[in-house]
């Protein structure tokens, strides 16, 4: 089982955090993604947190509208009919 403790140290601009206890092979792939990505692994470790934990964005009134599809004319639905 892998144990990690996480520090956080606030500064004016950004959070650092430290994560210790991180098994090798974890470790190496995290070096092994980063060199594939061509960044370095706390680079790496930044993308991989912000992917992980982004918020995706949120839609508008007038994104969910305009994605519902066209089935047919208003006279369609109007229940006065008979």
């Amino acid at each position: 089982m892998m144990q990690s403790m996480i520090a956080l140290e606030s500064g004016p601009m950004a959070t650092n955090l430290i994560v210790r206890n991180v098994d090798e092979e974890v470790a190496l792939a995290l070096k092994q993604r980063a060199a594939a990505n061509g960044r370095s692994a706390e680079a790496e470790h930044r993308e991989i947190l912000k992917t992980a934990l982004q918020r995706p964005r949120r839609r508008t009134v007038v994104d969910i509208l305009a994605s519902m599809p066209d089935v047919g004319d208003d006279d369609d639905f109007d229940a006065r009919k008979g």
